[in-house]
């Protein structure tokens, strides 16, 4: 198993890091949680990663803190919930947030989410409400996702980046086309369009 990568961060293209630990390259999926926090490419970086071992593929799963990481190992004991779709969670809302989801049974707001159905969000807060007490240590604060602003989608390469992204992590290409539709893309990167569309897609 391996829990824990310390190297150089070559690339970061949502969901996706390049890790250079002593020459090897290692490839990574991360949830934007954990891209929000990231360095720039070319400086140190350290991630608490989880396995994955299918019988076709090996992939390793990246995270910024232990905390989120721990909610991801959570997600995935829930039925029916796997990695993709648990990134997806970590990817569209903060972990306190979720923890309210749960305690008040807001299946409106987990079925924002994408891949996220009326029956998954159900068995989501039925199979993680004994967890409760555990992850709310484990999150006491966590950061507010960064407020949007209205405008058109432009074509550069940050909005198309983003909406590659957005697709990884569940969303239909159309439904993440239609979030950008709601955000201002000029002179933002695509890891700030990405924030934007998915702060976008919890408040509608």
């Amino acid at each position: 198993m391996i829990g824990q990568l310390t190297g150089i961060l070559l690339e970061k293209e949502p969901p996706m890091l390049l890790v250079d630990v002593n020459g090897v390259g290692y490839e990574v999926e991360a949830p934007m949680s954990t891209f929000y926090q990231l360095p720039p490419a070319g400086e140190k970086v350290t991630l608490h990663t989880h396995l994955i071992v299918r019988e076709d593929a090996q992939y390793l799963c990246g995270f910024a803190s232990q905390s989120e990481r721990h909610l991801f190992r959570s997600l995935i004991r829930v039925n029916s919930v796997g990695a993709k779709l648990a990134l997806g969670i970590l990817s569209g809302i903060s972990a306190d947030e979720f923890v309210r989801c749960v305690q008040e049974k807001d299946t409106a707001a987990l079925t924002r989410l994408p891949g996220v159905g009326k029956k998954t969000a159900e068995r989501l807060i039925i199979e993680m409400r004994d967890r409760l007490k555990e992850l709310a240590m484990q999150f006491p604060t966590t950061p507010t996702l960064a407020e949007t602003a209205v405008g058109d989608v432009t074509s550069n390469h940050a909005a198309q980046d983003a909406i590659s992204a957005l697709v990884s992590l569940g969303y239909k290409p159309q439904e993440a086309s239609r979030l950008l539709q709601s955000i201002d893309t000029s002179d933002k990167d695509s890891e700030s369009i990405i924030r934007a569309a998915l702060k976008a897609a919890a408040t509608t």
